[in-house]
């Protein structure tokens, strides 16, 4: 089983651990569209394929790497968080369009060479590949970040994300998610021993925190402890994590620095996602657990100022609905008539528009898509 070594930098430390073991061998199924069959690959094999591909087509693969919760997964598996996709980390050089192109082209390349056989291939295109298998397909290229992702789509929402990075400003948002684990031993090792890892007879792994230091970060880790740097750095989808670490049981490190990095990214969510279709389309993602009880309720409407009284109400309104539909679909709340939501304002808005409690009346069984789509945001004073 792979263990995790520790090198002169103060992001790298020495750490064993064995859960990556038993997911790099394990298949992964990539969940078909319509008619399209399930495809079941090892990530090893995933890896090593599209690594092998970029090369062939002249990209050079500087390295690939685990990233993200499952890092921190690996890591230390008792935090309660677990992990959600299987982040893997290509690095590679974006020069220009064309590389962005070639990218793409090779992984649609590679999930037409994982069919199974049986399948007829002679009216299968890249772009039915696309349509058939992938969720999320993602281009940034601008002055401080090139980078694309691929998502491999999975209905059980373990989703394999292949992201290909030449620059990259800020890789992670808490300290707990900025893990990464290079995975080129095991790799070199795959193609070179004929014998199966195991306690005794193992490659050595390097792994390092993007946030600066190793230590500190795995005390965070451990300790179920909230803490970033920069954190006006973040984007929207930084609160949504925020709230899901606070629902598993994280705390922040400093009650002072928590209450102004939650306006930071309060305002930064609803600069990223502007109006309320928006809104719902990324809240609509998460499970229930986030956006019930001491989640986004009371982190939106504590620390949000950049909004006005009812468009406060209308965002506070959209989570609860969002979490009564999912809970309905769980069979985790009793049968009643409607459910009804408070929230306290908190103690610095003067609204003339609130009243004491804002209450929100939701019909379980009537439960309807908002389709109205205008801003939310105002700019702080």
């Amino acid at each position: 089983m792979p263990r995790i070594r520790a090198g002169g930098s103060a992001s790298c430390r020495g750490i064993r651990c064995s859960a990556w073991t038993r997911s790099w061998g394990r298949l992964f199924p990539f969940t078909g569209r319509g008619n399209f069959p399930t495809l079941s690959v090892q990530p090893r094999l995933i890896v090593q394929v599209v690594r092998a591909r970029l090369e062939e087509r002249g990209i050079c693969v500087k390295d690939v790497r685990l990233n993200g919760s499952a890092a921190s997964h690996v890591l230390h598996q008792d935090t309660g968080l677990g992990y959600k996709d299987l982040d893997l980390i290509f690095g590679v050089s974006l020069k220009d369009d064309q590389a962005f192109r070639l990218v793409k082209d090779v992984v649609l390349d590679c999930l037409y060479d994982f069919l199974p056989a049986g399948v007829s291939r002679e009216r299968i295109t890249a772009l039915t590949l696309k349509e058939a298998y992938v969720q999320k397909l993602v281009k940034v290229c601008n002055d401080t970040d090139r980078w694309s992702l691929i998502s491999l789509s999975n209905n059980t929402g373990k989703n394999v994300e292949l992201k290909f990075v030449d620059s990259l400003r800020r890789q992670f948002e808490f300290s707990v998610d900025s893990f990464q684990i290079c995975l080129d031993s095991l790799l070199l090792f795959d193609r070179c021993s004929e014998t199966p890892m195991s306690e005794s007879f193992h490659p050595t792994v390097i792994g390092e925190s993007m946030y600066g230091d190793f230590g500190e970060a795995m005390d965070h880790l451990c300790m179920r402890t909230i803490a970033t740097r920069s954190p006006e750095e973040i984007r929207g989808g930084g609160l949504l994590k925020y709230c899901h670490l606070l629902v598993r049981g994280f705390r922040p490190s400093s009650e002072a620095d928590m209450k102004q990095m939650q306006r930071y990214m309060c305002s930064r969510f609803f600069i990223d996602f502007s109006d309320i279709g928006e809104q719902q389309r990324k809240l609509g993602g998460l499970s229930a657990k986030p956006l019930c009880g001491d989640g986004a309720q009371t982190v939106v409407n504590e620390s949000t100022v950049c909004l006005m009284g009812h468009e406060r109400r209308q965002t506070l309104s959209l989570i609860s609905m969002l979490a009564l539909r999912v809970l309905a679909e769980q069979n985790a709340i009793p049968t009643v008539t409607n459910v009804t939501c408070y929230y306290q304002p908190a103690p610095y808005v003067q609204d003339i528009n609130f009243s004491n409690y804002y209450i929100a009346h939701v019909q379980p069984t009537q439960i309807s898509q908002c389709h109205s789509s205008y801003q939310t945001w105002l700019p702080c004073s």
